[in-house]
């Protein structure tokens, strides 16, 4: 695995250990609408997760509405799959986030999009709650906890979000010097739109 700076996204270059990303809405055409934040609150991407003939795509924008980087499935329906991360700027593809579909347990993966080397994993947390999330209409309303583990397994930081809505995730990693955190605040974006939908 290279240092996590190496997966930086050319316009993000996240350096934080902070973030929220945040279901704000839908668009016209009922896909989900997302947006991140800092700690001061300033806005750092927005992304509308598209469905073009059951291809999942994900464009993710500056304020000024400036494609900073996409991510999108390999397959359509890619339900449980492979996404890739492309740096919009560059075309420089990044990192593949894949998922273990699973009613017992949800594990995503960041890997080299070159290699496959594992960088980090997104776990939730156990069968009980992940099973209680797919059970509608109640199971919208329980909150979402993710653990991230760098590539050695070691435990480096949080994704939860509370009751609500439209999910609001808080982001907490507390060593930033172990996975890429760009990759990561983008992948929760995924996370959350393939989940519920």
């Amino acid at each position: 695995m290279g240092p996590p700076q190496q997966y930086e996204i050319t316009a993000l270059g996240l350096s934080g250990s902070q973030y929220t990303v945040e279901q704000t809405g839908t668009d016209e055409n009922f896909q989900p609408e997302y947006e991140a934040r800092d700690t001061t609150g300033d806005i750092i991407f927005r992304c509308t997760h598209q469905m073009y003939e059951g291809n999942d795509t994900f464009p993710f924008l500056d304020t000024d509405g400036t494609e900073l980087f996409t991510v999108e499935a390999s397959s359509n329906w890619d339900i449980a799959g492979d996404y890739l991360l492309t740096d919009s700027q560059t075309g420089e593809e990044l990192v593949i986030l894949d998922n273990d579909f699973s009613l017992f347990q949800d594990t995503w993966r960041v890997r080299d999009a070159e290699d496959e080397s594992l960088l980090a994993e997104i776990t939730s947390r156990g069968a009980l709650f992940s099973l209680a999330r797919k059970v509608p209409p109640v199971g919208q309303w329980i909150g979402h906890k993710f653990e991230i583990t760098d590539a050695d397994g070691a435990a480096v930081g949080t994704i939860e979000s509370g009751f609500a809505v439209f999910d609001e995730y808080e982001i907490t990693i507390s060593d930033s010097s172990s996975v890429p955190i760009d990759p990561i605040v983008a992948g929760t974006v995924v996370v959350d739109a393939i989940q519920g939908n």
